[in-house]
């Protein structure tokens, strides 16, 4: 028992140490707890909105805020615990976020013959959807190539990896990419786009 514990403190230790060096911007830091995490992490996820892409996507979420929030993320407790109470926090707001929309669906179609939905036109349409396509083409050629077969072909990370003969963590990895950067040029245009996705315009 002394001997467990005296292990665990050790592990605690030792990950705590790597975790100071992912604060200090080392990548091999994040990427140790990324391989040793990830798959744990999407399979916790996964038992409770049974969606692998989905999941996949949440936990790889999880580990760009890790990253872009490595020097101010206070770790007082194991990296696992931490990660485990991110993983629960996104997933219950997927949840949540899905019910909210699946309300704001029902009421849309119910009072559609007496409800006026905004007179988004043809223009407006066609404009946002250049903006995320140019976007999209802005994205590394493999960043690009990975993208579109997982949002617009459905395929998930082990499909991707054996159509391009690129490693399942390579695709993680570009995904990462491609999301961070997608948000980062979308930024300006969320609301437009949100509204648009609301009323089925675009992205069908």
């Amino acid at each position: 028992m002394i001997l467990q514990q005296t292990n665990a403190n050790q592990n605690l230790s030792e990950e705590l140490f790597i975790f100071q060096r992912l604060a200090d911007g080392d990548h091999s830091a994040l990427r140790f707890f990324f391989d040793k995490y990830y798959d744990d992490l999407c399979n916790f996820v996964n038992l409770y909105i049974r969606n692998k892409l989905v999941a996949e996507d949440i936990v790889q979420d999880i580990f760009v805020y890790l990253w872009e929030k490595r020097g101010v993320i206070n770790m007082d407790s194991s990296v696992k615990s931490y990660l485990l109470r991110a993983a629960r926090n996104k997933y219950l707001n997927h949840i949540r976020n899905e019910k909210s929309q699946q309300s704001i669906n029902l009421k849309v179609i119910t009072n559609s013959e007496t409800t006026e939905i905004p007179n988004y036109n043809l223009l407006d349409v066609g404009r946002i959807e250049g903006f995320i396509n140019e976007s999209i083409k802005k994205l590394p050629p493999r960043c690009r190539e990975v993208y579109l077969l997982h949002k617009h072909e459905n395929l998930s990370c082990k499909q991707i990896a054996s159509q391009m003969s690129i490693s399942e963590k390579t695709v993680e990895n570009q995904m990462t990419i491609a999301i961070r950067k997608l948000r980062a040029q979308l930024t300006p245009y969320y609301e437009e786009i949100f509204v648009l996705l609301l009323v089925g315009l675009i992205l069908k």
